[in-house]
């Protein structure tokens, strides 16, 4: 039976007059990757901070591995790994000093730094300082320090944002892999397609509150339309698009009169991405 990893009940919390997370509840299973989807001050970092101990909620109560996190900040934190978006490793330490000391401080005996390195693509980068990291380097020793103590659940903010393709999908997969492995993963992320190819699950979190929660094949099943995209010759010899939208009873006669009436020279499925989606429920966009 599967365990549930997260769970959360009622969380709030205020910044002065701003009520930043507003009555939000949610849980992930064990083994479930989530993605926590919004815009800039929607309210994702402070329900990280909750759910990871660095603030208490002002109500309601969030559980880690059935542990209470208000209460008992330490032993949750012992269990979970947190890579942030913001850089915080220590630029004149090399790779292997950056997660030898953080090995030290969550107590981990026999870690193998050399071995860590490698698995995140820095093999041969490990002795070098920090200093002379690329960004896309930097973020993959911020997610290997994530993975030190085999985290039972990982908080993952934008791990892979402004990088190149290459290093994005070499996260991608360590991420797959810690699942595999059984991990949970929290994941905020700005990237659809991240969220739509990682994630069992997607939560939409806007001014505070959980407006969806469900699988993107549902939400986009319950919010979006599927449509053909037919790029037509005109009368002038310019090309012209022509829209259909599929799962309508009318759709089979709109396809043929189109192949009857136009000359077809390209044609091709869209389905709605989860950002339509989220403008569709919110009225604005993810990145603002």
């Amino acid at each position: 039976m599967t365990q549930t990893a997260i769970a959360a009940e009622n969380l709030t919390y205020a910044y002065g007059k701003l009520l930043a997370v507003d009555d939000i509840s949610f849980d992930v299973a064990e083994g479930e990757i989530l993605g926590f989807l919004g815009p800039n001050g929607a309210g994702k970092s402070t329900t990280v901070k909750m759910l990871t101990g660095q603030l208490r909620p002002q109500w309601g109560y969030a559980r880690l591995l059935g542990i209470d996190v208000a209460s008992q900040p330490k032993k949750v934190q012992a269990q979970i790994g947190v890579c942030f978006e913001i850089n915080n490793l220590y630029e004149t330490m090399s790779g292997i000093e950056n997660l030898v000391l953080f090995a030290k401080l969550f107590g981990v005996k026999d870690f193998d730094a050399p071995a860590l390195i490698k698995r995140v693509g820095l093999d041969g980068r490990g002795e070098d300082k920090v200093e002379r990291y690329s960004k896309g380097m930097k973020q993959r020793l911020m997610v290997a320090r994530a993975f030190v103590n085999q985290p039972k659940i990982l908080f993952l903010d934008e791990p892979t944002e402004g990088l190149d393709p290459t290093s994005a999908q070499a996260i991608r997969t360590l991420i797959l892999e810690e699942q595999a492995r059984g991990a949970t993963v929290f994941l905020t992320t700005h990237d659809m397609y991240e969220a739509d190819r990682l994630c069992r699950r997607v939560a939409f979190i806007d001014q505070g509150k959980i407006v969806a929660l469900d699988t993107p094949r549902e939400l986009k099943q319950q919010y979006g339309q599927r449509i053909i995209r037919a790029e037509v010759v005109a009368a002038d010899g310019s090309l012209q698009t022509r829209e259909i939208v599929l799962d309508r009873q009318e759709t089979p006669g709109e396809i043929a009169a189109l192949f009857e009436g136009e000359r077809v020279v390209t044609l091709h499925t869209e389905e709605a991405t989860l950002e339509d989606i989220f403008i569709q429920i919110t009225g604005r966009g993810l990145v603002s």
